[in-house]
């Protein structure tokens, strides 16, 4: 068996080939994807070459970690069944090319256990589950009534004030695009110098820039938390003093866990968090180099979907 997949050849070269897949065994899945969708936090580091050293590293590799579809092939004793729409979390099932995450392709062979079950009824907002439990990885224990303010209004920045609403606290959203400041959410946005407080008991950031960690320790209260949930590129330090005079506290939220999956499909499912409005842009998988360059260049797009559906 073999698929059409998304291949960054090296970075800033990409193309749709057709690759042979890894034959399942028995504790695999084979699902035919639907969707797919394109992170610009890891994925913009792969495609421009920017990406520290990760495991797996490598070239050349098929990206993507957000990936939907229905099982066509399963052991009728497994964790999903033949006809379910699933969420996949990337594969690596394409041999010498590397699975890194693995997840843009028409067709992937995926262990069973690391498949979400999930409505049909999301559609392609589905993708959005990884983007989804990051957020609420970064979340933590927050309680109610607290005021957090949350670095970057992106996708994964939205969702994680989403989260914070549903937990019942008010968050504050920094945004120095001013596209990407407008409408109404339910929260207040600013640029960061027309915010004057300087007692944030947590701040979130979301941005990815490794630069501005001495402004943010500026903004909390003694003894707070900022918790670094972007993807960083470049080495992160901070000077140490105004760092020890708030006793302050760093938190780096690493990837999302499978019950981190669970806890979000059921605020989904139970209307607590939604996904609407968040995908922006859609393009057919077999244009996808163009879709990688406007995902990664055009600030009004929040989320680009790739979708395979007609993929041959």
């Amino acid at each position: 068996m073999d698929a059409l997949a998304v291949i960054l050849e090296r970075p800033e070269h990409l193309s749709v080939q057709r690759l042979p897949l890894e034959a399942a065994n028995g504790s695999d899945a084979v699902v035919a994807i639907a969707w797919s969708g394109i992170s610009t936090g890891t994925e913009r580091l792969l495609w421009s070459g920017r990406m520290p050293p990760f495991p797996g590293m490598g070239y050349p590799l098929v990206p993507g970690y957000e990936s939907v579809g229905t099982v066509v092939d399963a052991d009728a004793s497994g964790a999903v069944r033949i006809g379910q729409t699933v969420f996949v979390p990337g594969a690596r099932c394409f041999g010498a090319v590397r699975g890194l995450f693995g997840g843009a392709a028409s067709h992937l062979v995926a262990p069973a256990s690391r498949l979400v079950p999930v409505d049909a009824g999301h559609g392609d907002t589905a993708c959005l589950l990884a983007l989804a439990a990051t957020a609420y990885r970064a979340l933590g224990g927050l309680l109610p009534g607290a005021t957090p303010l949350i670095v970057g209004h992106g996708v994964l920045g939205r969702l994680l004030a989403r989260l914070t609403l549903a937990a019942g606290a008010a968050p504050t959203v920094w945004e120095r695009d001013p596209i990407r400041r407008g409408g109404e959410h339910g929260y207040t946005i600013l640029a960061p110098e027309d915010d004057s407080r300087r007692d944030y008991a947590v701040i979130t950031d979301v941005s990815g820039d490794a630069s501005g960690l001495d402004a943010l320790i500026a903004r909390l209260a003694p003894g707070g938390e900022i918790v670094l949930a972007g993807f960083y590129e470049a080495p992160l330090s901070f000077a140490f003093p105004p760092a020890f005079m708030r006793e302050a506290r760093i938190r780096i939220s690493a990837e999302f866990r499978p019950d981190d999956l669970a806890a979000v499909t059921r605020l989904i499912d139970g209307g607590r968090l939604s996904l609407d409005g968040l995908i922006t842009h859609r393009a057919p998988a077999v244009e996808a180099e163009g879709a990688y360059r406007t995902a990664f260049s055009d600030p009004a797009c929040l989320k680009m979907i790739l979708d395979w559906r007609d993929a041959a």
